[in-house]
């Protein structure tokens, strides 16, 4: 046999031979730089966020990884923001000649989404769930007479018979408003799921209602900017003039009039009942004052060229996002976990000599909490040919809390990738399961959206469990205590050794899918089959 494929089996026998605890240490390593409170939380835009990027990058550099673009490791993102001024901003609700001023945190919200008129006054409509999903034969708009008209609705799934996949779709925030702009609305008002905690944190949910008295649990915080892209052929609320909310508080001063009440509409999405749809005896006068503004925060990008000359220009994308809150939230385990192993899978796969046949992006994006901003950034700008994009493997806060025993696979049966990571993890002694918990719409609330809409099969992970199990219960107190608060930082118990058990099942995922003949492919009864190029 030839030298080299003998050097490179031996180089693979000796990275079977595992050191979990050694590899574990250097996972949280990265974790210790880029969750320490001198980069303040690392939040898009800010210098914490710069310094993240620079690391990233001088690890990409040190590995001997090529640069991910022509603007070398980082690629430029630029961003707007806009930030609600409340003293010049307001609220009320008008019937004929009556005019009702709204208390803004006590009554209702404000937010500066979209285009964020100056000063709109428009009629209300309640349309129920706001979701039209053809595929179920399920239609709150029809029948409604929207143009010039703002929408109101309750922020959930709805009782669509339709798969946790169609309807985490179209009840995301960018597809629900397409729906509703495509019907004539000009602006949203929004009622929390009751069903759900209140919002305010969770990566990629729409606008939500805070509870009464605050602004998402924020409390006396002043509103934070909302940022988009600059690039505006990329943003997904074009044509919303007015995001508002209604606190529970001010909930029966909008239905007032209407032949219904909110705490009725309340009560029937508690039970994910239908909901009635019908025009508010009221208009809403929206005054929406901001201040605008620019950031800048780069993707991190790089590439193990691919070693087939039919292969090479073909890619496999491995994405974790950057970015996170600011200052107060380290977040350790969101998202530094999921950078700490994107570098650690590069550096397994330059020691261990494997020479990959198709090209390996690294990409740790911005933006992710602002709303998946970085991965669309990618995705409408690429760095290489995008329709040479075979696959997505993405993490974000996988959550090593425990042993790892069986994997949790977002997308595992959805395409092609559920073989080769059940592959992966056999190797390693890990069985995989479907999502746990499939109502928190997780697989299109994180980076792996942005490739999935334009057709790149893809997968997103969590350590599993069985239900009633301890590690359900540590699961849930973490996302109860923990996600998104100070104590995502280093103080926390994380299994290191388990962390670099599932870097080498990605690790082995990354590979197969670099090495397989054939790409990646949709199953044929699979939802997102559709959006296939």
């Amino acid at each position: 046999m030839p030298r080299t494929p003998i050097l490179l089996l031996l180089a693979a026998a000796s990275l079977t031979a595992a050191d979990y605890a050694a590899e574990g240490k250097l996972w949280w390593a990265h974790i210790q730089f880029l969750a320490d409170d001198k980069l303040e939380g690392r939040n898009t835009g800010s210098e914490g966020y710069r310094q993240a990027a620079t690391y990233v990058a001088t690890r990409f550099e040190k590995l001997g990884l090529k640069p991910g673009g022509t603007s070398g490791y980082q690629q430029p993102v630029k961003f707007e923001t806009r930030t609600l001024v409340e003293a010049e901003s307001s609220l009320a609700l008008l019937a004929g000649d009556t005019v009702q001023e709204l208390k803004l945190g006590q009554d209702a919200t404000l937010a500066a989404r979209g285009e964020a008129a100056t000063i709109v006054t428009a009629p209300l409509v309640f349309v129920g769930y706001g979701l039209n999903i053809p595929e179920a034969g399920y239609n709150d708009l029809k029948g409604l007479e929207l143009q010039g008209k703002i929408a109101v609705y309750v922020n959930g799934p709805g009782p669509a018979k339709a798969s946790g996949n169609v309807k985490s779709h179209y009840s995301s925030a960018a597809e629900r408003w397409a729906a509703l702009h495509k019907a004539g609305a000009i602006g949203v008002v929004t009622i929390a799921n009751p069903r759900m905690p209140a919002p305010g944190a969770a990566p990629g949910a729409g606008p939500g209602t805070p509870p009464a008295g605050g602004r998402g649990g924020r409390g006396a915080m002043p509103p934070q900017p909302v940022v988009s892209l600059a690039d505006a052929s990329l943003r997904e609320n074009t044509g919303m003039l007015v995001s508002a909310a209604i606190t529970r508080n001010g909930g029966e001063k909008f239905f007032a009039g209407s032949g219904h009440t909110y705490e009725e509409i309340l009560k029937l999405a508690a039970n994910n009942e239908a909901l009635p749809t019908f025009p508010l005896a009221v208009s809403l006068r929206a005054k929406t004052a901001v201040t605008t503004g620019t950031l800048e925060a780069p993707n991190v990008a790089a590439i193990l060229p691919g070693s087939d000359p039919k292969l090479k220009d073909e890619y496999v994308v491995f994405s974790s996002h950057l970015d996170h809150l600011g200052p107060g939230r380290p977040g350790a385990m969101d998202n530094a976990s999921g950078v700490a192993s994107v570098l650690e899978v590069a550096r397994l796969f330059k020691e261990s000599g494997v020479k990959p046949k198709r090209s390996i992006i690294f990409l740790t994006v911005t933006g992710e909490e602002k709303g998946e901003l970085g991965s669309r950034y990618f995705a409408g700008h690429p760095t290489v040919p995008f329709k040479q994009i075979v696959a997505d493997i993405n993490l974000d806060m996988f959550l090593p809390l425990y042993k790892l025993k069986v994997l949790e696979v977002q997308g595992l049966t959805e395409s092609t990738l559920g073989d080769l990571i059940t592959a992966a993890a056999k190797a390693e002694g890990v069985d995989v399961q479907t999502d746990r918990e499939p109502e928190q719409n997780r697989f299109i609330r994180s980076d792996q959206y942005s490739f999935i809409r334009q057709g790149i099969p893809s997968l997103a992970f969590k350590f599993g469990y069985e239900f009633g199990s301890p590690e359900e219960k540590t699961r849930t107190e973490w996302v109860k205590n923990i996600y998104h608060k100070a104590g995502d930082g280093l103080n926390q118990p994380v299994d290191t050794e388990s962390a670099a058990k599932f870097d080498r099942i990605i690790f082995g995922l990354v590979q197969r899918i670099a090495d397989d003949p054939n790409r990646p492919q949709w199953r044929a009864d699979s939802f997102f089959k559709r959006f296939a190029k």
